[in-house]
């Protein structure tokens, strides 16, 4: 951690919330310019790759970012506590721009071929490695612990934002000017984050002891890259709280996510409701996510947070067993609504609680292992479900992998430090002299 990383101006006297502190907002812009920038980048390189290749290359293409982004997801952590999440995600996103530009400009000139899609998307898959654990490792030093809530709630908002807005102008790209204008709007919304992140200030963490976060940076000096990961690793199983809570993350990520994702598709295919019936399911839970992100942007916290992602999840998991059986559209919407609202409390009680507990020195590593259960473990969940369906039907798997994921609130209930677990409470704002 460099030590112009955490020079930084005094913080105000009077902390605003964070959907009202600039600086935050500037981050905010700046992800999400980010995120549709990812969007219109896979629109991209999808009708790309179907307009050259035929199906089983555009799946190979499709794939192939996944591979170095999950191999390389937790040397990414390390890279961040290391050299400094500034460092990281500035130079990553800078990388991702010039890539996606250059590329742009190639076949402009020529026809996009397989190799050249491949190559593309093993190169971005590896620079997402580095840039995902570091960007997400931000939001702890741009705002207080006690408005970590509301940034992970705007940090979901600019996710919905992204999966709503980056298809349909990658699409409308693709349709006015071809593969090269769709990866060059990509490019420039990239280039687009880059001055507003420039302009966000970090502040150090609040932590207990300082100077064993000073001694482990400058020990890191001494290490290598290996040994920051097995120390990382030996962090996160010792933590009484965020060993846990990551375990319950995977958990409900292994169980509900190829669920939800490819068990939607084969369900929706089994009642006959087409595709406009599953474009009223998705949105049914994009719109829950959504709403229980606005929640707690706007509340800052919710009061036992612990029994609170307990709850939530439990309504998560019974939501996903029971959309199978409901017998209309309209009643799979509504159950779809309220399991979108409780996964999207949950997902973000549950980062907000890791970024408050992680040590500073570690947070780049523990940010690194939270993203690979999501991006790199939950996939591996899709051939399961899809091969089950196919032997039993879609009901019963729907059933049993909400009662797996419900083993991860057994798992919250029966650890104290979880069940007991709160976010940080406002602080008071000083009197005036």
């Amino acid at each position: 951690m460099s030590a112009a990383e955490t020079a930084v101006p005094e913080s105000p006297a009077a902390p605003r919330p964070a959907h009202r502190d600039a600086n935050v907002l500037r981050w905010l812009a700046a992800h999400t310019a980010s995120l549709i920038g990812d969007s219109v980048y896979f629109v991209a390189l999808a009708w790309s790759a179907q307009k050259v290749a035929g199906p089983a290359e555009v799946g190979l293409v499709m794939a192939a970012g996944a591979f170095p982004r999950a191999l390389l997801m937790l040397g990414g952590g390390v890279a961040a506590d290391r050299f400094g999440v500034r460092r990281i995600v500035l130079g990553s996103d800078a990388v991702r721009c010039v890539l996606i530009l250059a590329v742009a400009a190639g076949v402009a000139v020529t026809a996009p071929a397989v190799w050249i899609l491949v190559a593309l998307a093993l190169a971005f898959g590896a620079v997402d490695a580095l840039f995902v654990p570091a960007v997400g490792a931000l939001p702890p030093r741009i705002t207080t612990p006690d408005q970590l809530a509301r940034v992970t709630g705007m940090r979901t908002l600019s996710m919905r934002v992204s999966q709503i807005s980056g298809p349909p102008l990658g699409g409308l790209a693709m349709g006015l000017g071809g593969a090269p204008a769709a990866f060059a709007v990509a490019g420039v919304l990239f280039a687009l984050s880059l001055p507003l992140l420039l302009t966000v200030r970090l502040r150090p963490l609040d932590v207990p002891g300082p100077d064993d976060v000073c001694d482990e940076v400058a020990a890191s000096a001494t290490r290598s890259a290996w040994q920051d990961l097995l120390g990382g690793l030996r962090y996160l199983r010792r933590h009484p709280l965020i060993g846990p809570l990551i375990a319950v993350i995977a958990i409900s990520e292994l169980g509900l996510t190829g669920t939800l994702n490819v068990g939607m598709i084969l369900l929706n295919g089994e009642r006959g409701w087409g595709p406009s019936g599953y474009g009223w399911i998705i949105s049914g839970f994009g719109a829950g996510a959504t709403a229980g992100a606005i929640l707690l942007t706007l509340a800052g916290r919710l009061p036992r947070a612990g029994l609170t992602l307990a709850g939530t999840l439990l309504v998560g998991c019974a939501g996903a067993a029971a959309i199978a059986w409901v017998p209309t559209l309209p009643l799979a919407v509504a159950v779809a609504l309220a399991t979108g609202l409780a996964m999207g409390v949950c997902g973000t009680l549950g980062n907000a609680l890791v970024q408050t507990a992680a040590d500073p020195a570690y947070l780049g590593r523990v940010t690194s292992v939270v993203m690979l259960t999501s991006v790199g473990l939950a996939p591996m969940s899709y051939p399961a479900v899809g091969a089950a369906i196919g032997a039993w039907g879609a009901a019963p798997v729907f059933v049993g992998c909400g009662v797996f994921g419900s083993v991860g609130v057994v798992v919250t209930l029966a650890c104290g430090t979880v069940r007991k677990a709160e976010l940080p409470g406002s602080r008071p704002r000083p009197s005036k002299a």
